[in-house]
């Protein structure tokens, strides 16, 4: 079955069709690295991560590009307030970026590139667009004209006149019509800037993703992907200027993930109803912050709460219990069982139903679902005392698997997870009743050696951890 992918640009899911057979050139546009990420910023992380996983997994050779912006107003501002270089303040930044993703599971892009190690490949293609008339110089300044690009707003489905009548010329600004864009920003006095046919100046935003683009993946990419709000002014100004300069399609699929919502009401710095990733990895596992983001679709806005958090950690908490509870069954396994042929189909249907799921748009949440599915399954294996290495291991193969693909991992925690103590202990107390304290005692050592103490009371086993 192909891969699906809802294009925002054609409004529609389209079967995927890479412009290299068995590969994917995919650009994702970065963060303005100035302050450290919130959850927001981390979410298209995660989506695109997983979306990258997924192709890799179904066999393609993906190059993954995500950039930084490490020139810009705020980053600017926020360096000379705080006393320290432009580049000084981008390398820590990114650094914290870069640590947080690698917390969240996502993997290392192919390429990171910086608009600063980008500037000759970005005036060189400004100076492309002044040539072809798409774009005008003034006093130092040089803009794009939308209106000369006949199919400006297709993406954000937006006509030129609706986007002229709500648009400004700031107070400074000497452009041509309200629709023009900064391609290339005059210096002011002691701020960063390069040398160029228009005087010393620095890139304006848009043209740094479409020079990025055209240098890491070439003039037409596969799928070029990010935040919902990306896509007006941003992506549609990034396919004007592409298109505009190399007269072929800039990217044939355009993803966009949804809002990040926090307690019903959109995230937003100005109302200060923001959350840093850093902060949030403090508090929770990375990987339980993980599962909570794929748990909806990705073009769906995603609501945080701390109870809607805490769910999510007691929905993957589930999952990693019945993992870990084969793992402890095989020690024991008697390696009996009736019906192997049964549970074997059972998982191979699972994972039939994954791909499913992945293949129409990337549908995590439906593949969550199916992991639940497994679990239960797993669960109701081990209730009948089925003890047959293959199925169990079958079944854990298939967890860590899927698990996998969706960046989550499954190794064992250094503590065990309270679940499974009272896994354990409900399993030692059975043994104790069918006077198999082999077993009983084999279940003591193993809490012991993770430093969980049990007492047995009149009321019962208690356990504790021992400091």
């Amino acid at each position: 079955m192909p891969i699906t992918i809802y294009n925002t640009l054609t409004k529609e899911k389209e079967s995927f069709k890479p412009i290299v057979e068995n590969e994917v050139k995919m650009y994702v546009c970065g963060p303005t690295v100035y302050n450290y990420i919130h959850i927001g910023n981390a979410r298209p992380a995660i989506v695109f991560d997983t979306v990258r996983r997924y192709f890799e997994y179904k066999g393609y050779k993906v190059d993954y590009v995500l950039n930084f912006t490490d020139v810009d107003d705020k980053i600017i501002d926020a360096a000379s307030k705080l006393g320290e270089s432009v580049q000084d303040l981008t390398n820590r930044f990114i650094d914290a970026y870069l640590q947080d993703v690698k917390a969240l599971g996502v993997k290392e892009a192919t390429y990171h590139p910086r608009v600063t190690e980008t500037i000759d490949d970005i005036i060189e293609f400004v100076a492309g667009l002044v040539e072809k008339g798409y774009a005008y110089a003034v006093d130092g300044d040089v803009y794009f004209k939308p209106r000369n690009f006949e199919e400006y707003g297709k993406l954000s489905d937006q006509s030129i006149d609706e986007l002229r009548a709500g648009a400004r010329i700031k107070i400074g600004e000497k452009k041509e019509d309200p629709l023009d864009f900064a391609l290339w920003k005059k210096a002011k006095d002691g701020e960063i800037a390069w040398d160029s046919p228009w005087g010393k100046g620095r890139p304006g935003w848009h043209i740094e993703c479409s020079a990025m683009a055209k240098k890491y993946l070439g003039e037409t990419i596969d799928i070029h992907a990010g935040g919902q709000d990306l896509t007006f002014p941003h992506h549609e100004n990034e396919i004007a200027q592409s298109e505009a300069l190399n007269e072929k399609p800039f990217a044939n699929y355009w993803m966009h993930n949804g809002y990040m919502n926090i307690d019903d009401e959109k995230m937003s710095k100005s109302l200060g109803n923001f959350i840093l990733a850093k902060d949030l990895i403090d508090q929770y596992d990375p990987m339980v912050i993980r599962f909570f983001m794929l748990s909806v679709h990705y073009r769906n806005p995603i609501n945080f709460t701390d109870h809607l958090l805490s769910s999510a950690k007691n929905s993957f908490d589930r999952i990693k219990t019945a993992y870990f509870n084969l793992e402890h069954r095989k020690k024991t396994s008697t390696n009996l069982g009736t019906n192997k042929e049964k549970w074997l189909a059972i998982i191979r249907q699972s994972h039939h139903d994954f791909e499913k799921a992945m293949d129409d748009d990337f549908n995590t949440a439906n593949a969550i679902t199916v992991l639940f599915d497994i679990t239960k399954e797993a669960n109701l294996y081990l209730e009948e005392n089925q003890t047959e290495i293959e199925v169990m291991e079958a079944f854990q193969k298939q967890l860590s698997t899927l698990l996998e693909v969706l960046g989550i991992r499954l190794e064992k925690a250094e503590e065990l997870l309270d679940e499974e103590i009272d896994a354990l202990i409900a399993e030692r107390n059975d043994a104790r009743k069918a006077r198999n304290f082999e077993r009983a005692d084999e279940i003591r050592d193993v809490l012991k050696e993770k430093n969980i103490i049990l007492e047995d009371t009149a009321q019962g086993v208690r356990w504790r951890r021992e400091q």
